[in-house]
């Protein structure tokens, strides 16, 4: 199939990109960058630099393209050190979560294009009440923060808009990356042991690695019912069980420990809420829809697999 995708350079799109091309798909890659055309060429994919915020440029290249499906992967994440102001942090990526979103299912429309794939958020948050882990009918129950209020409306537009508009609308909630190129900063801040434990480290989290993230991207290409799905890996863990883990293995010193109210001097009250209150999501629906199963089941051998890499 013609597959459109944006965002075609950041963690996921370079291991996407090349799993289209050897599926069969022929690709329409964008990036923002001018100097990242020739790695998406190299890929095999048509590069195109668009900027997801500027509508008629977005809907002109999807005319162009005339894709069967598109996949919408456009975030502006790298280098991301401090949360102690998430919506400032995630401004541009909030606009692409919202503008961008609009611009691409509008281009849809105009080019006829039935499928649209759209990257959701199934990481830790500041959950409001104690449960289980979170499946696909559990909304993004999040206690409200002052640093943190346009970022989940952002999202909460992606899984609203993207089902609703598109013929076949999937939004895929990614766990917590890690792997080559999509976390390297958090291993330099451990072994510089920036990272604490904070409020005793009970919130859980959910990850994938980032080949994993692509394999269920390139899956929910050509299967799945339009909805939302978890991609996670099928090991949710409280913050206290794998920080100290990835420090083990990265050759850090164990991380240090602070209450929750010197986290919230430190880095803020979404970090801590991430460490204390975040519950964690389900696979089970990912798994059995789209036929996709994790490469690393859990954190554990992913961890090893990407810090000895």
């Amino acid at each position: 199939m013609r597959v459109f995708v944006t965002g075609a350079t950041g963690a996921l799109g370079r291991y996407l990109v090349p799993g289209l091309v050897a599926a069969g798909h022929e690709v329409t890659a964008t990036t923002r960058t001018p100097g990242k055309v020739a790695q998406l060429r190299e890929a095999g994919a048509e590069p195109v630099v668009l900027d997801g915020l500027d509508r008629e440029a977005v809907i002109a290249a999807v005319l162009a393209a005339a894709p069967e499906v598109i996949v919408h992967e456009m975030t502006a994440l790298a280098g991301m050190r401090s949360l102690r102001n998430p919506d400032k942090l995630f401004a541009v990526t909030n606009e692409l979560r919202t503008r961008g979103t609009d611009n691409l299912l509008a281009a849809a429309a105009r080019a006829g294009t039935r499928r649209v794939i759209a990257q959701g958020y199934a990481g830790a948050g500041p959950d409001n009440r104690p449960g289980g882990l979170k499946t696909e009918e559990d909304p993004p129950d999040w206690r409200p923060i002052r640093s943190f209020v346009q970022a989940p409306a952002a999202i909460r537009h992606v899984e609203e808009a993207v089902p609703s508009e598109a013929p076949e609308g999937i939004v895929l909630r990614y766990g917590a990356f890690y792997g080559p190129g999509a976390s390297d900063v958090l291993l330099e801040m451990l072994r510089k042991r920036q990272v604490p434990v904070v409020g005793g480290g009970t919130g859980v989290w959910s990850f994938v690695e980032v080949t994993d993230a692509a394999a269920a991207t390139l899956a929910a290409v050509d299967r799945g019912a339009p909805g939302v799905y978890n991609v996670v890996d099928d090991d949710p863990a409280p913050v206290a069980e794998w920080l100290p883990y990835l420090a083990r293995v990265a050759g850090a010193k164990p991380p240090l420990r602070v209450p929750a109210w010197l986290g919230r001097l430190l880095a803020g009250e979404f970090v801590v809420a991430q460490m204390t209150t975040s519950r964690g999501y389900s696979n089970e629906k990912a798994r059995k829809e789209l036929g996709w199963e994790p490469r690393y089941a859990s954190w554990r051998e992913g961890f090893r697999a990407w810090v000895s890499g």
